[in-house]
């Protein structure tokens, strides 16, 4: 990997984008890296941490590839295509976003499923004023997010949001210290593995389809002949008895 760092444990994965000379800017070589995790993570389902060195999440797509990129390319959805695998993926994952998160940059932590800032996170998508649109899952992901009022202000209007706005408009789930930031997002995590991974995938499965009531009693379905469902159901009662 040149463009990512990459910690492998037994029930995460933490990546780390790490181009300090275009503040984390993605490109395609980052790209292309993002997915060889994402089959990663697809063959063996992990959660996932993404994160920025050095104080900056991502400060947008690459403007020196995007300015020679044209409608072929465009079509093919670069950045789009990697964010939505990544917002697919089997289990839950987390951004741990310290500094500036625009363009690309914002548009991959909208695609995850949980968002931790420090209080020097920015957000912001300022694609209209290059001439181009918010086209990797900003313009829905976002309204979203954070309603389509909020939405249009950041999209149309070029507005950032800080930690604060980004916590109250429910962007992210906390706001937490730079150097503790890691640890919490770990911490997040940690909670989730103690769940079940079949019923967190299916949970996230029907959460992400936009719910159903009959994709929910097939999920349900599945759940209630699993063995995980009876082990840790029997450890509740048992623990309740004594």
């Amino acid at each position: 990997m040149n463009t990512l760092t990459v910690e492998e444990l037994d029930d995460r994965v933490v990546v780390t984008l790490r181009r300090p000379e275009a503040r984390n800017a993605i490109n395609a070589a980052m790209v292309a890296e993002l997915h060889d995790v994402c089959a990663a993570l697809e063959e063996q389902p992990r959660l996932l941490l993404i994160t920025g060195a050095d104080g900056t999440f991502a400060a947008g797509a690459d403007i020196g590839e995007l300015r020679e990129r044209g409608r072929e390319q465009a079509l093919r959805g670069i950045n789009s295509r990697l964010f939505d695998r990544i917002a697919r993926l089997p289990l839950p994952t987390v951004a741990a976003v310290d500094g500036y998160a625009l363009g690309g940059g914002a548009e991959l932590a909208y695609a995850c499923d949980v968002r931790l800032a420090t209080p020097a996170a920015v957000f912001g998508n300022p694609e209209p004023g290059l001439g181009i649109l918010a086209a990797a899952g900003a313009c829905w992901r976002l309204r979203e997010l954070v309603g389509a009022s909020v939405a249009k202000q950041v999209l149309l209007a070029g507005r950032r949001l800080d930690a604060d706005d980004a916590l109250r408009f429910g962007l992210v789930a906390e706001i937490v210290p730079a150097g503790e930031v890691l640890k919490r997002a770990h911490g997040l995590l940690d909670r989730m593995a103690r769940s079940g991974v079949l019923a967190l995938r299916l949970t996230k499965l029907v959460t992400d389809g936009g719910g159903h009531p009959l994709t929910d009693d097939l999920a349900q379905a599945i759940l209630f002949e699993s063995e995980d469902k009876r082990v840790r159901m029997d450890a509740f009662l048992a623990g309740g008895r004594s």
